[in-house]
């Protein structure tokens, strides 16, 4: 099944989603080593998620890698299942593809807008209802930043959030994910419903219509995924979210004023070649990509 294939993916990838994780929220524990660009022109560079992880697993063991794996995994199944069970009631629009069939513009239209509501309302259901779940599993991850161990078993990180922050705790960082999200589902499937109707005739090519614009628009909409990390985490008692490390924000649209100013919105998005752009390196969470 689809969802048995998501945890598959989710298991592998947790490492190195860890260390992206770690990356958006600012720490970099490795220093910068001289190098070249693609061009030939020395620059400064950061290690890549691999080595990354390499690092993680020589403080914390195999075991440390897959901090906060069980809350995320929790809250993708539970996300599915509530996103299934509220959809389920939409009319069925698998009988016919506007693609595929021969259709007029305005059953081509009808069938997007229908499409695209019973995504956005599957979505949203989904994020709602494991967006709890990213917070806990973010805040037990960002313990690695100052070695407390406030938020280890899952139970116990559930009391500390709602002792702390009440309820609102457990949605931290939920807006700008949503808005995210959403504006990547919005994007690319007008994108991609235009582009397959009324540009790109050829079956074969329209293949790689889906995936590419797929990549574009969440390209664009990334700095949402590093301002809900951020937020996820921010003044929630650890020191990753605290100063000197990570200013306290207001709200989220502080923080990515706060981001863009740095030029940091983008922390993350490059996994393997990552340029420092920050100043001196003095501490072990520096300005960077």
């Amino acid at each position: 099944s689809s969802v048995g294939f998501r945890v598959f993916l989710t298991t592998l990838s947790h490492p190195m989603e860890y260390a992206k994780f770690l990356i958006q929220i600012g720490h970099e524990p490795m220093p910068p080593y001289r190098t070249r660009s693609l061009l030939g022109k020395p620059v400064q560079a950061l290690p890549n998620v691999f080595r990354y992880v390499k690092y993680i697993k020589e403080m914390d063991g195999f075991v440390g890698c897959y901090r906060g794996y069980f809350p995320k995994i929790t809250g993708q199944i539970c996300g599915a299942a509530a996103a299934a069970a509220v959809t389920k009631n939409f009319n069925s629009m698998e009988s016919f593809n506007p693609i595929e069939d021969e259709m007029s513009d305005e059953e081509k239209i009808s069938y997007l807008k229908r499409s695209l509501t019973k995504d956005i309302v599957g979505r949203t259901v989904t994020i709602i209802v494991s967006h709890p779940f990213v917070v806990i599993s973010a805040r037990m991850m960002a313990q690695f930043v100052g070695g407390e161990e406030i938020y280890n078993g899952f139970f116990s990180s559930v009391v500390e959030i709602y002792k702390e922050q009440g309820l609102s705790g457990f949605f931290s960082g939920l807006f700008p994910r949503w808005l995210g999200e959403l504006t990547t589902l919005i994007l690319s499937s007008f994108i991609i419903f235009a582009i397959n109707n009324y540009v790109i005739h050829d079956r074969e090519l329209k293949a790689f219509t889906t995936p590419t614009i797929n990549f574009v628009a969440n390209s664009l909409t990334y700095p949402f995924c590093v301002v809900s990390s951020c937020m996820a985490v921010n003044n929630c008692g650890l020191a990753a979210g605290l100063p000197p490390n990570m200013p306290i924000y207001k709200n989220w649209a502080g923080c990515w004023v706060h981001l863009s100013r740095q030029g940091l919105l983008n922390r993350g998005s490059s996994l393997l070649i990552r340029y420092y752009h920050g100043p001196p390196r003095s501490s072990s969470l520096i300005a960077a990509n």
